[in-house]
């Protein structure tokens, strides 16, 4: 329950007295007999140490740990702060109980308790006056007894009980200068004790013996015998130190200093054997060795020569030795012009392309295009590109692909909440601690100087007050300048013009400006539902059925299931979603086998939905409506293309312009622009212009909860104003996207290929864009816009000839 701290008492105590006064061992006749007057409880809860005792004036450091005994203490410390202190009969027992204790204890005090970080308490606590258990009143949670207190009767003063006393302070001092353990201000304490009560008890409670002989010193109630039995024990324990002395003085052998450094240095080597480790001399030779086999240039092996002999100069004890010698050993591990051929038969490099990933052709032509020229050439500086687009849509896989097409090893880097420049460029050998940045790192683990090296979500680079990593992007990015990055932990340019940087990014503008202009920038639009269900059949069924132990004879997921999955179950871009309903499919089927449950091999939509769930999307259709003032529009997302429909209502005021639905202030201005444009063309539109002074214009966005902006709307907004000022209603299955100017121009927006996707799934058929559009509906393939009729226009008033319905 309890057990003393494993320190010196005394050093404990003394510790103590210059601290804090109230906890002053050295007791004076006056503070024996007031401690002597102290009322003690009938009943007191018992607390057990293990291999101590506690005497009457004495304070003792004890350790409480177990929940039992810390309950005791809180309860004690919140009452009267009075416990009875008992040994245990058997220390190794760590519960004990009535029949595990001696009968004969000390009455304690708590004088400080002192909560310890690891949750134990530190408690402090004198002795007062020793008591007999006479029954037990309780052993749970823990012992709680009825005591009978014992009184010490006060000695007599007599020539004899003087010696003893006299004999008891010499053995007691000659036993601390004799033990080295112990401090030597435990003897000025003891010379400074008058009262010979306590000198017995302080050095019975704080002397090195078995609890037994402790217990019984407790036990015996004359002063006079437990005076001569510690006497006794003391001189014992002297004897024992000095025949211990004696022996450790007579077997000890003096070496010289030659000898001792000899004998040292022998241990040393003989540990380094055992252990299979190497002494820094031999050390030094081994990188030296190692140094003769690189291909390195000569300035390069002149700077590793002066730097090794650096090493050789340095105190091996020194932190910068393991600094120093972490160096060198990068040097070494370094692929200096160490090149990996690669391989260039192109139709091979196209069919690693298609077989990992479907679609993304404007990637692959770059790819191919790339090993076209370097198979002519034989040597060119490598591209910088950058993929750009929604999650989940390959741009990191694709890395891989291209690092086993063109036969390089492959490296990855991730950039995303980078903010410490060091990580780019390294630390400077003079701190300690200090390693290369992440960029000689991962050229290292490649083991050649022309990987294929992923640029993972450059986009998401940060800085702060240690640097704008993106700025030291700049030199690593640049294929006029990476020649010779300079990484302040390697000190010397290395290289980098024959990596093959690819960096990844989910959004564009979010993409530095500087980094930006220095890299060949790839979109990569979200999937058609076609090419997901192609990407499903082709790659995500199989990899999951192989992670979940199935065969492909145990689940058939026909296209009409997984466009089912595709349209109710995800909305987003890339595939991300669509393999995790996957595997949700796969796993349930994994279940019904393993428990034998019946199921169909076969999957319809009604399996889908019992394993799935009620749909969670559903695709927003073409509201038919003949009412006037409302426009279909087209959007683009983060994760792909949406309908969105503007209104427009007119009522009675004074021309002034409402707007909601969550508008950012692109949109708001777009709204702006088309009222005021309107106005100006009035008599072209055929609107009365005394109509703006007597009506204000609402103009509303659905789905209010969810932000929307951009210029996409532009055209949207207006044809909505003129449709409600005219009372002309919209064509039907008619959508449209651009952006206005205050002449009425239709310029183009981005995002084509999702919104025309959307404006498919919608049941869509005429679109109106923006002449220069053109060229990005001539970039989708033709099946995937087959029946739908697209109008490009220059100014509104063609949009509004196509758009209204005549009167």
């Amino acid at each position: 329950m309890g057990k003393e701290i494993k320190q010196t008492p005394e050093k404990v105590l003394f510790d103590m007295l210059n601290e804090d006064a109230e906890l002053i061992p050295l007791l004076s006749p006056e503070d024996e007999k007031k401690l002597q007057d102290v009322k003690v409880p009938n009943v007191l809860a018992i607390l057990t140490l293990r291999n101590n005792i506690l005497l009457p004036g004495v304070v003792i450091p004890i350790s409480v740990g177990r929940d039992q005994s810390i309950q005791l203490i809180d309860e004690v410390d919140n009452v009267d702060k009075m416990l009875g202190v008992v040994a245990q009969v058997n220390p190794e027992i760590e519960t004990p109980g009535a029949n595990d204790i001696h009968k004969v204890g000390t009455v304690a005090k708590i004088q400080r308790i002192i909560k310890m970080p690891d949750g134990t308490l530190t408690v402090f606590i004198q002795g007062i006056k020793r008591f007999k258990i006479e029954k037990f009143v309780q052993e749970q949670p823990y012992i709680k007894a009825a005591i009978t207190t014992l009184p010490d009767a006060a000695p007599i003063s007599s020539k004899e009980l003087d010696a003893i006393v006299d004999s008891i302070k010499e053995l007691a001092i000659k036993a601390i200068k004799i033990n080295p353990n112990l401090p030597s201000e435990a003897s000025f304490a003891i010379e400074n004790i008058d009262s010979p009560v306590f000198l017995v008890n302080f050095i019975t409670s704080n002397m090195e013996a078995d609890v037994s002989d402790k217990q019984q010193l407790l036990e015996t109630d004359d002063f006079k015998e437990r005076a001569l039995g510690l006497l006794k024990v003391l001189d014992e324990e002297v004897q024992r130190l000095e025949l211990k002395k004696n022996i450790q003085s007579k077997t000890r052998k003096v070496l010289d200093k030659q000898s001792r450094e000899y004998f040292l240095h022998q241990e040393m080597r003989t540990i380094q054997e055992e252990l299979g480790d190497v002494g820094p001399m031999q050390e030094m030779e081994e990188l030296r060795e190692k140094a003769k086999t690189k291909k390195w240039k000569p300035e390069i092996a002149q700077h590793f020569e002066k730097e090794l002999k650096r090493l050789k100069r340095m105190n091996p004890q020194a932190p910068d030795f393991s600094i120093q010698r972490n160096y060198l050993e990068l040097m070494l591990d370094l692929p200096w012009d160490e090149i990996s051929k690669d391989k260039l038969d192109l139709k091979r490099a196209e069919k690693i392309l298609d077989r990992d990933h479907f679609g993304l052709e404007d990637v692959k032509k770059r790819i191919i295009e790339y090993l076209a020229v370097l198979k002519i050439k034989d040597n060119m500086k490598s591209p910088i590109l950058c993929l750009y687009g929604p999650p989940g849509v390959g741009k990191t896989s694709l890395g891989k692909s291209i690092a086993e097409a063109v036969g390089r090893k492959y490296v990855r880097m991730s950039l995303g909440g980078l903010k410490d420049e060091s990580e780019i460029r390294g630390h400077r050998k003079t701190y300690i601690g200090a390693m290369p940045g992440r960029i000689i790192q991962s050229i290292k683990k490649a083991g050649t100087s022309n990987p294929v090296f992923i640029l993972d979500e450059i986009d998401k680079i940060g800085s702060n007050h240690r640097g704008d990593p993106s700025s030291a992007m700049l030199e690593v990015l640049d294929p006029e300048q990476n020649s010779s990055f300079y990484d302040n932990f390697l000190e010397l340019g290395y290289d980098l013009s024959r990596v093959m940087f690819v960096a990844t990014a989910n959004y564009f503008y979010d993409i530095p400006w500087a980094l930006r202009d220095r890299m060949e920038v790839i979109p990569i639009s979200g999937y058609t539902i076609e090419e997901k269900i192609e990407i499903a059949k082709r790659h995500l069924i199989d990899k999951q059925l192989k992670e979940h132990g199935l065969k492909p004879d145990d689940v058939k997921i026909g296209k009409k299931q997984l466009k089912k999955i595709i349209e109710s179950y995800t909305r987003e871009s890339g595939v991300r979603g669509l393999d995790k309903m996957i595997a949700k499919v796969v796993r349930s089927i994994a279940k019904s086998i393993a428990m034998d449950e019946s199921y169909h091999k076969k999957l319809d939509n009604k399996d889908i939905e019992k394993i799935l769930g009620k749909p969670k999307f559903s695709i927003s259709e073409y509201e038919d409506n003949k009412v006037v003032g409302v426009v279909t529009g087209l959007a683009w997302t983060r994760v792909g293309g949406d309908i969105l429909f503007i209104e427009s209502i007119l009522s009675k005021g004074k021309g002034q312009l409402s707007l909601t639905g969550n508008l950012g202030q692109v949109m708001k201005e777009s709204a702006q622009i088309a009222l005021a444009y309107i106005k100006a063309k009035s008599k072209k539109f055929g609107i009365d212009p005394e109509m703006f002074e007597k009506y204000q214009i609402h103009i509303h966005v659905p789905e209010g909860a969810t932000p929307k902006d951009g210029p996409s709307a532009g055209i949207t907004m207006l044809t909505s104003i003129v449709s409600s000022f005219t009372g002309r209603k919209v064509k039907p299955h008619l959508a449209m996207t651009g952006e206005i100017t205050l002449r009425g121009k239709v310029l183009p927006v981005g995002g084509i290929k999702e919104k025309i996707l959307a404006a498919k799934r919608a049941k869509i058929k005429e679109i109106i864009l923006s002449e220069r559009n053109k060229k990005d509906v001539a970039e989708i393939k033709a099946a995937y816009i087959k029946g739908m009729k697209f109008h490009y226009v220059k100014k509104m008033e063609e949009v509004i000839d196509l758009a209204l319905l005549p009167e």
